[in-house]
């Protein structure tokens, strides 16, 4: 009897370990370490490197991953460009794992040249799509002037929506 009740015992507690430690797995990367995470980019239209190390100290960062052939991506470029005043003060980053050259044509569709604040380039590792466990495009992260995350939009968001979180 005493051998059922500590075998009893010991497969409560392994499903218990296992429980919390399946729980800890689904937390995402960006809500487990709540900070700009470090990445690099190969940004349009020289292929320079950018990086984590390359952002301005107290300046809000949006981090935006998308396509350059996805519709809702060239729709919601269409919106942040046409309502830039509003997202000004941030540092948008926007980056997608795809081909270069499709990068660069999207880039130079857009005029993106014509917006200082905006990095848009090659995430060749999928580092930021991992990070921000990326469901669907195009994905809109936030953070703070200090560098800590505020929101998150999937799928993006009204330009409005987001220059309140800034």
């Amino acid at each position: 009897m005493k051998k059922i009740v500590v075998a009893l015992i010991l497969l409560i507690s392994f499903q218990h370990v296992h429980a919390q430690q399946a729980e800890e797995d689904t937390i995402p990367p960006y809500v487990h370490f709540p900070t700009v995470p470090a990445f690099n980019v190969m940004i349009a239209p020289d292929s320079t490197s950018f990086s984590n190390a390359d952002l301005k100290r107290k300046q809000p960062v949006i981090f935006i991953v998308f396509s350059p052939d996805c519709g809702h991506c060239k729709n919601f470029t269409k919106e942040l460009l046409a309502k830039y005043d509003m997202v000004k003060k941030a540092r948008i980053i926007m980056a997608s794992s795809l081909d270069y050259d499709l990068i660069k044509k999207f880039y130079e569709d857009d005029k993106i040249a014509d917006y200082p604040g905006i990095s848009m380039g090659r995430d060749g590792n999928y580092s930021l799509g991992t990070f921000f466990k990326v469901r669907s495009f195009p994905t809109v992260v936030v953070y703070d002037k200090k560098g800590n995350f505020v929101k998150r939009f999937d799928g993006g968001a009204a330009i409005e929506k987001i220059a309140e979180v800034l």
